[in-house]
Protein backbone atom coordinates (compact mmCIF):
# COMPACT_ATOMS: atom_id res chain seq x y z
CA UNK A 1 0.00 0.00 0.00
CA UNK A 2 1.33 3.48 -0.86
CA UNK A 3 2.60 5.73 1.95
CA UNK A 4 -0.05 8.46 1.35
CA UNK A 5 -2.72 6.00 2.54
CA UNK A 6 -1.05 5.84 5.95
CA UNK A 7 -0.87 9.64 6.09
CA UNK A 8 -4.63 9.74 5.49
CA UNK A 9 -5.08 7.12 8.22
CA UNK A 10 -3.24 9.40 10.67
CA UNK A 11 -5.83 12.12 10.09
CA UNK A 12 -8.63 9.57 10.43
CA UNK A 13 -7.07 8.55 13.76
CA UNK A 14 -7.25 12.13 15.06
CA UNK A 15 -10.83 12.52 13.88
CA UNK A 16 -11.91 9.15 15.25
CA UNK A 17 -10.43 10.05 18.63
CA UNK A 18 -12.45 13.26 18.65
CA UNK A 19 -15.67 11.50 17.67
CA UNK A 20 -15.52 8.89 20.42
CA UNK A 21 -13.62 10.56 23.29
CA UNK A 22 -16.55 12.62 24.59
CA UNK A 23 -17.99 9.56 26.34
CA UNK A 24 -15.27 9.85 28.99
CA UNK A 25 -15.29 13.66 29.17
CA UNK A 26 -18.99 14.53 29.55
CA UNK A 27 -19.23 14.82 33.37
CA UNK A 28 -16.22 17.17 33.62
CA UNK A 29 -17.33 19.14 30.57
CA UNK A 30 -20.90 19.51 31.84
CA UNK A 31 -19.74 20.72 35.24
CA UNK A 32 -17.30 23.24 33.75
CA UNK A 33 -19.84 24.75 31.36
CA UNK A 34 -22.77 24.66 33.78
CA UNK A 35 -25.04 22.29 31.86
CA UNK A 36 -26.53 18.88 32.65
CA UNK A 37 -24.80 15.70 31.56
CA UNK A 38 -27.82 15.02 29.34
CA UNK A 39 -27.40 18.38 27.61
CA UNK A 40 -23.69 17.73 27.19
CA UNK A 41 -24.59 14.41 25.58
CA UNK A 42 -26.23 16.29 22.72
CA UNK A 43 -22.70 17.11 21.54
CA UNK A 44 -22.41 13.49 20.40
CA UNK A 45 -25.71 13.69 18.52
CA UNK A 46 -24.65 16.97 16.91
CA UNK A 47 -21.46 15.35 15.65
CA UNK A 48 -23.27 12.31 14.23
CA UNK A 49 -25.92 14.40 12.47
CA UNK A 50 -23.22 16.70 11.10
CA UNK A 51 -21.42 13.66 9.70
CA UNK A 52 -24.54 12.34 7.94
CA UNK A 53 -25.48 15.68 6.39
CA UNK A 54 -21.90 16.74 5.78
CA UNK A 55 -20.76 13.71 3.79
CA UNK A 56 -22.68 14.43 0.55
CA UNK A 57 -22.74 18.20 1.13
CA UNK A 58 -18.98 18.58 1.61
CA UNK A 59 -18.14 16.04 -1.09
CA UNK A 60 -20.32 17.97 -3.53
CA UNK A 61 -18.63 21.20 -2.54
CA UNK A 62 -15.12 19.77 -2.95
CA UNK A 63 -15.70 17.58 -6.02
CA UNK A 64 -13.93 19.98 -8.38
CA UNK A 65 -11.02 20.67 -6.02
CA UNK A 66 -7.73 18.83 -6.33
CA UNK A 67 -7.79 15.99 -3.80
CA UNK A 68 -4.87 17.37 -1.79
CA UNK A 69 -6.44 20.82 -1.44
CA UNK A 70 -9.72 19.39 -0.21
CA UNK A 71 -8.10 17.04 2.30
CA UNK A 72 -5.79 19.75 3.64
CA UNK A 73 -8.62 22.26 3.96
CA UNK A 74 -10.84 19.86 5.87
CA UNK A 75 -8.05 18.87 8.29
CA UNK A 76 -7.20 22.50 9.06
CA UNK A 77 -10.86 23.42 9.64
CA UNK A 78 -11.22 20.37 11.91
CA UNK A 79 -8.17 21.44 13.92
CA UNK A 80 -9.37 25.03 14.18
CA UNK A 81 -12.77 23.88 15.46
CA UNK A 82 -11.03 22.04 18.30
CA UNK A 83 -8.91 25.07 19.16
CA UNK A 84 -12.07 27.17 19.50
CA UNK A 85 -13.73 24.39 21.47
CA UNK A 86 -10.77 24.18 23.83
CA UNK A 87 -10.90 27.89 24.77
CA UNK A 88 -14.63 28.64 24.80
CA UNK A 89 -16.66 29.01 27.99
CA UNK A 90 -19.97 28.92 26.12
CA UNK A 91 -21.83 25.66 25.60
CA UNK A 92 -23.64 26.95 22.45
CA UNK A 93 -20.25 27.86 20.95
CA UNK A 94 -18.88 24.42 21.82
CA UNK A 95 -21.97 22.85 20.26
CA UNK A 96 -21.36 24.86 17.08
CA UNK A 97 -17.72 23.74 16.97
CA UNK A 98 -18.84 20.11 17.13
CA UNK A 99 -21.10 20.65 14.12
CA UNK A 100 -18.30 22.37 12.20
CA UNK A 101 -15.85 19.61 13.16
CA UNK A 102 -18.34 16.97 12.03
CA UNK A 103 -18.82 18.67 8.67
CA UNK A 104 -15.05 18.83 8.21
CA UNK A 105 -14.66 15.21 9.30
CA UNK A 106 -17.39 14.08 6.91
CA UNK A 107 -15.87 16.03 4.05
CA UNK A 108 -12.41 14.67 4.78
CA UNK A 109 -13.56 11.06 5.01
CA UNK A 110 -15.65 11.34 1.84
CA UNK A 111 -12.72 12.76 -0.13
CA UNK A 112 -10.23 10.41 1.56
CA UNK A 113 -12.24 7.32 0.60
CA UNK A 114 -12.38 8.47 -3.00
CA UNK A 115 -8.67 9.43 -2.96
CA UNK A 116 -7.68 6.12 -1.36
CA UNK A 117 -9.50 4.21 -4.10
CA UNK A 118 -7.71 6.33 -6.73
CA UNK A 119 -4.28 5.66 -5.23
CA UNK A 120 -4.46 1.90 -5.77
CA UNK A 121 -5.37 -0.50 -8.55
CA UNK A 122 -9.13 -0.77 -9.21
CA UNK A 123 -9.29 -4.25 -7.66
CA UNK A 124 -7.60 -3.23 -4.39
CA UNK A 125 -10.19 -0.84 -2.99
CA UNK A 126 -10.87 -3.13 -0.06
CA UNK A 127 -7.26 -3.15 1.09
CA UNK A 128 -7.05 0.63 0.70
CA UNK A 129 -10.22 1.04 2.76
CA UNK A 130 -8.79 -1.27 5.43
CA UNK A 131 -5.70 0.94 5.79
CA UNK A 132 -7.87 4.05 6.00
CA UNK A 133 -10.27 2.59 8.56
CA UNK A 134 -7.35 1.35 10.65
CA UNK A 135 -7.09 4.97 11.78
CA UNK A 136 -10.55 4.65 13.35
CA UNK A 137 -9.81 1.30 14.95
CA UNK A 138 -6.51 2.53 16.41
CA UNK A 139 -8.45 5.51 17.78
CA UNK A 140 -10.64 3.12 19.76
CA UNK A 141 -7.56 1.22 20.99
CA UNK A 142 -5.32 4.15 21.93
CA UNK A 143 -6.83 7.52 21.12
CA UNK A 144 -10.10 7.28 23.04
CA UNK A 145 -8.64 5.82 26.27
CA UNK A 146 -5.75 8.27 25.95
CA UNK A 147 -8.16 11.18 25.59
CA UNK A 148 -10.09 10.02 28.64
CA UNK A 149 -6.91 9.73 30.73
CA UNK A 150 -5.71 13.14 29.54
CA UNK A 151 -9.10 14.63 30.39
CA UNK A 152 -9.02 13.07 33.84
CA UNK A 153 -5.53 14.40 34.58
CA UNK A 154 -5.62 17.83 32.94
CA UNK A 155 -9.28 18.53 32.21
CA UNK A 156 -11.46 18.05 29.15
CA UNK A 157 -9.91 21.03 27.35
CA UNK A 158 -6.55 19.27 27.22
CA UNK A 159 -8.12 16.47 25.19
CA UNK A 160 -9.41 19.03 22.66
CA UNK A 161 -5.95 20.62 22.43
CA UNK A 162 -4.42 17.19 21.86
CA UNK A 163 -6.76 16.45 18.94
CA UNK A 164 -6.01 19.85 17.40
CA UNK A 165 -2.28 19.13 17.70
CA UNK A 166 -2.64 15.67 16.15
CA UNK A 167 -4.07 17.27 13.04
CA UNK A 168 -0.91 19.26 12.34
CA UNK A 169 1.43 16.37 11.42
CA UNK A 170 -1.44 14.89 9.43
CA UNK A 171 -1.77 18.18 7.52
CA UNK A 172 1.97 18.26 6.80
CA UNK A 173 1.83 14.63 5.66
CA UNK A 174 -1.05 15.37 3.29
CA UNK A 175 0.74 18.41 1.88
CA UNK A 176 3.96 16.49 1.30
CA UNK A 177 2.67 13.00 0.50
CA UNK A 178 -0.64 13.28 -1.35
CA UNK A 179 -0.44 14.07 -5.09
CA UNK A 180 -2.28 17.23 -6.08
CA UNK A 181 -4.48 14.97 -8.18
CA UNK A 182 -3.87 11.19 -7.99
CA UNK A 183 -3.19 9.44 -11.28
CA UNK A 184 -6.56 7.72 -11.40
CA UNK A 185 -8.50 10.79 -10.26
CA UNK A 186 -9.78 12.56 -13.35
CA UNK A 187 -12.76 14.79 -12.67
CA UNK A 188 -12.35 16.80 -15.87
CA UNK A 189 -14.84 15.48 -18.34
CA UNK A 190 -16.26 13.16 -15.69
CA UNK A 191 -19.94 12.77 -14.86
CA UNK A 192 -21.88 15.81 -13.73
CA UNK A 193 -22.98 16.09 -10.12
CA UNK A 194 -26.58 15.29 -11.09
CA UNK A 195 -25.43 12.10 -12.80
CA UNK A 196 -23.42 11.09 -9.75
CA UNK A 197 -26.38 11.72 -7.45
CA UNK A 198 -28.55 9.66 -9.78
CA UNK A 199 -26.44 6.65 -8.83
CA UNK A 200 -28.32 6.66 -5.52
CA UNK A 201 -31.39 5.40 -7.38
CA UNK A 202 -29.58 2.14 -8.15
CA UNK A 203 -31.05 -0.74 -6.12
CA UNK A 204 -27.65 -2.46 -5.74
CA UNK A 205 -26.08 0.65 -4.22
CA UNK A 206 -29.05 1.22 -1.92
CA UNK A 207 -28.85 -2.40 -0.80
CA UNK A 208 -25.18 -2.35 0.22
CA UNK A 209 -25.57 1.07 1.88
CA UNK A 210 -28.50 -0.28 3.90
CA UNK A 211 -26.57 -3.39 4.91
CA UNK A 212 -23.53 -1.34 5.90
CA UNK A 213 -25.70 0.99 7.98
CA UNK A 214 -27.44 -1.92 9.75
CA UNK A 215 -24.18 -3.65 10.68
CA UNK A 216 -22.62 -0.39 11.84
CA UNK A 217 -25.75 0.36 13.88
CA UNK A 218 -25.35 -3.01 15.60
CA UNK A 219 -21.70 -2.23 16.32
CA UNK A 220 -22.33 1.19 17.87
CA UNK A 221 -25.43 0.06 19.74
CA UNK A 222 -23.32 -2.18 21.96
CA UNK A 223 -20.03 -0.24 21.88
CA UNK A 224 -21.76 2.88 23.23
CA UNK A 225 -23.21 1.08 26.24
CA UNK A 226 -20.47 -1.39 27.13
CA UNK A 227 -19.54 0.49 30.32
CA UNK A 228 -22.75 -0.39 32.25
CA UNK A 229 -22.33 -4.04 31.27
CA UNK A 230 -18.76 -4.07 32.58
CA UNK A 231 -19.47 -2.36 35.90
CA UNK A 232 -22.97 -3.73 36.41
CA UNK A 233 -23.56 -7.18 34.96
CA UNK A 234 -19.94 -8.32 35.07
CA UNK A 235 -19.33 -6.66 38.45
CA UNK A 236 -15.93 -5.28 37.45
CA UNK A 237 -14.47 -1.98 38.63
CA UNK A 238 -14.52 1.20 36.58
CA UNK A 239 -10.86 0.74 35.67
CA UNK A 240 -11.92 -2.27 33.58
CA UNK A 241 -14.04 -0.11 31.27
CA UNK A 242 -11.07 1.25 29.23
CA UNK A 243 -9.61 -2.27 29.16
CA UNK A 244 -12.81 -3.60 27.57
CA UNK A 245 -12.90 -0.70 25.10
CA UNK A 246 -9.28 -1.35 24.16
CA UNK A 247 -10.08 -5.04 23.60
CA UNK A 248 -12.97 -4.10 21.34
CA UNK A 249 -10.72 -1.71 19.45
CA UNK A 250 -7.95 -4.30 19.12
CA UNK A 251 -10.48 -6.75 17.74
CA UNK A 252 -11.77 -4.17 15.28
CA UNK A 253 -8.23 -3.51 14.06
CA UNK A 254 -7.67 -7.24 13.53
CA UNK A 255 -11.01 -7.62 11.76
CA UNK A 256 -10.58 -4.74 9.34
CA UNK A 257 -7.02 -5.86 8.56
CA UNK A 258 -8.02 -9.44 7.72
CA UNK A 259 -11.13 -8.39 5.82
CA UNK A 260 -9.10 -5.90 3.80
CA UNK A 261 -7.32 -8.84 2.16
CA UNK A 262 -10.59 -10.59 1.29
CA UNK A 263 -13.18 -7.90 0.62
CA UNK A 264 -12.02 -7.21 -2.94
CA UNK A 265 -11.96 -10.81 -4.15
CA UNK A 266 -14.19 -12.75 -1.76
CA UNK A 267 -16.72 -10.42 -0.12
CA UNK A 268 -19.23 -13.26 -0.19
CA UNK A 269 -16.91 -15.35 1.98
CA UNK A 270 -16.53 -12.58 4.56
CA UNK A 271 -20.30 -12.10 4.75
CA UNK A 272 -21.01 -15.84 4.86
CA UNK A 273 -18.56 -16.42 7.73
CA UNK A 274 -18.63 -13.19 9.74
CA UNK A 275 -22.38 -12.58 9.42
CA UNK A 276 -23.69 -15.73 11.19
CA UNK A 277 -20.89 -15.62 13.78
CA UNK A 278 -21.73 -12.01 14.56
CA UNK A 279 -25.41 -12.91 14.83
CA UNK A 280 -24.63 -15.62 17.39
CA UNK A 281 -22.01 -13.54 19.17
CA UNK A 282 -24.19 -10.65 20.40
CA UNK A 283 -26.76 -12.87 22.19
CA UNK A 284 -23.89 -15.01 23.51
CA UNK A 285 -22.29 -11.88 24.96
CA UNK A 286 -25.61 -10.93 26.57
CA UNK A 287 -25.97 -14.38 28.14
CA UNK A 288 -22.34 -14.66 29.31
CA UNK A 289 -21.76 -11.02 30.29
CA UNK A 290 -21.78 -11.99 33.97
CA UNK A 291 -18.64 -14.07 33.44
CA UNK A 292 -15.67 -11.66 33.19
CA UNK A 293 -13.42 -14.03 31.24
CA UNK A 294 -16.14 -14.75 28.67
CA UNK A 295 -16.96 -11.04 28.47
CA UNK A 296 -13.37 -10.04 27.71
CA UNK A 297 -12.95 -12.73 25.05
CA UNK A 298 -16.26 -12.10 23.33
CA UNK A 299 -15.73 -8.33 23.25
CA UNK A 300 -12.54 -8.86 21.24
CA UNK A 301 -14.24 -11.34 18.89
CA UNK A 302 -17.28 -9.12 18.34
CA UNK A 303 -15.06 -6.15 17.57
CA UNK A 304 -13.21 -8.20 14.97
CA UNK A 305 -16.35 -9.62 13.35
CA UNK A 306 -18.19 -6.27 13.38
CA UNK A 307 -15.45 -4.39 11.58
CA UNK A 308 -14.65 -7.26 9.21
CA UNK A 309 -18.25 -7.42 8.04
CA UNK A 310 -18.87 -3.67 8.19
CA UNK A 311 -15.74 -2.71 6.25
CA UNK A 312 -16.49 -5.33 3.59
CA UNK A 313 -19.97 -3.92 3.04
CA UNK A 314 -18.63 -0.37 2.87
CA UNK A 315 -16.11 -1.55 0.29
CA UNK A 316 -19.05 -2.84 -1.75
CA UNK A 317 -20.52 0.68 -1.60
CA UNK A 318 -17.38 2.01 -3.31
CA UNK A 319 -17.62 -0.65 -6.00
CA UNK A 320 -21.33 -0.11 -6.62
CA UNK A 321 -20.85 3.67 -6.75
CA UNK A 322 -18.05 3.44 -9.34
CA UNK A 323 -20.18 5.60 -11.65
CA UNK A 324 -19.93 8.43 -9.09
CA UNK A 325 -16.14 8.88 -8.85
CA UNK A 326 -16.19 12.06 -6.73
CA UNK A 327 -19.25 11.23 -4.58
CA UNK A 328 -18.74 7.51 -3.86
CA UNK A 329 -16.80 8.24 -0.69
CA UNK A 330 -19.65 10.39 0.63
CA UNK A 331 -22.15 7.56 0.09
CA UNK A 332 -19.91 5.21 2.07
CA UNK A 333 -19.45 7.83 4.79
CA UNK A 334 -23.20 8.43 5.00
CA UNK A 335 -23.90 4.71 5.36
CA UNK A 336 -21.34 4.42 8.15
CA UNK A 337 -22.74 7.37 10.07
CA UNK A 338 -26.40 6.59 9.65
CA UNK A 339 -25.54 3.40 11.48
CA UNK A 340 -23.43 5.23 14.07
CA UNK A 341 -26.32 7.60 14.80
CA UNK A 342 -29.17 5.07 14.71
CA UNK A 343 -27.49 2.28 16.68
CA UNK A 344 -27.19 4.14 20.01
CA UNK A 345 -30.79 5.34 19.69
CA UNK A 346 -32.02 1.76 19.26
CA UNK A 347 -29.80 0.66 22.15
CA UNK A 348 -31.07 3.47 24.40
CA UNK A 349 -34.62 2.29 23.79
CA UNK A 350 -33.56 -1.28 24.62
CA UNK A 351 -32.20 -0.10 27.98
CA UNK A 352 -35.78 0.59 29.05
CA UNK A 353 -36.85 -3.02 28.49
CA UNK A 354 -36.70 -5.93 30.91
CA UNK A 355 -33.22 -6.73 29.59
CA UNK A 356 -31.83 -3.59 31.26
CA UNK A 357 -28.11 -3.04 30.69
CA UNK A 358 -28.03 -6.08 28.41
CA UNK A 359 -30.69 -4.61 26.13
CA UNK A 360 -28.17 -3.03 23.72
CA UNK A 361 -26.48 -6.42 23.19
CA UNK A 362 -29.79 -8.04 22.26
CA UNK A 363 -30.60 -5.03 20.04
CA UNK A 364 -27.29 -5.53 18.22
CA UNK A 365 -28.19 -9.15 17.57
CA UNK A 366 -31.56 -8.08 16.19
CA UNK A 367 -29.96 -5.50 13.86
CA UNK A 368 -27.53 -8.09 12.50
CA UNK A 369 -30.41 -10.54 12.01
CA UNK A 370 -32.29 -7.93 9.97
CA UNK A 371 -29.16 -7.28 7.88
CA UNK A 372 -28.69 -10.97 7.12
CA UNK A 373 -32.38 -11.47 6.29
CA UNK A 374 -32.16 -8.56 3.84
CA UNK A 375 -28.84 -9.77 2.40
CA UNK A 376 -29.77 -13.44 1.89
CA UNK A 377 -32.08 -13.05 -1.14
CA UNK A 378 -29.55 -10.68 -2.75
CA UNK A 379 -26.33 -12.49 -1.86
CA UNK A 380 -25.31 -12.56 -5.53
CA UNK A 381 -25.10 -8.74 -5.45
CA UNK A 382 -22.49 -8.93 -2.72
CA UNK A 383 -20.53 -11.62 -4.55
CA UNK A 384 -20.47 -9.95 -7.97
CA UNK A 385 -19.07 -6.79 -9.44
CA UNK A 386 -21.03 -4.34 -11.59
CA UNK A 387 -20.19 -6.23 -14.77
CA UNK A 388 -21.75 -9.37 -13.34
CA UNK A 389 -18.50 -11.28 -12.94
CA UNK A 390 -18.10 -13.32 -9.80
CA UNK A 391 -15.39 -11.81 -7.60
CA UNK A 392 -12.73 -14.43 -6.92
Amino acid sequence: MPLPLYLLALAVFAMGTSEFMLAGLLPDLASDLGVSVGAAGTLTSAFAIGMIIGAPLMAGLARDWPGRAGLLGFVLVFSAAHVVGAVTTSFPVLFATRVVAALANAGFLAVALTTAAALVAPDRKGRALAVLLSGTTVATVAGVPGGSVLGSLLGWRAAFWAVAALCLPAAVGILKGIPARPAQEDTAGGPALRAELAQLAGPRLILVMLLGALVNAATFASFTFLAPVVTGTAGLGELWVPVVLVLFGAGSFAGVTVAGRLSDRRPDLVVAVAGPLLLVGWPALAVLAGEPVALLGLVFVQGALSFALGSTLITRVLYEAAGAPTMAGSYATAALNVGAAAGPLVAAAALGTAAGDLGPLWASGLLVAVALLVAFPFRAVIARDRSGEVLR
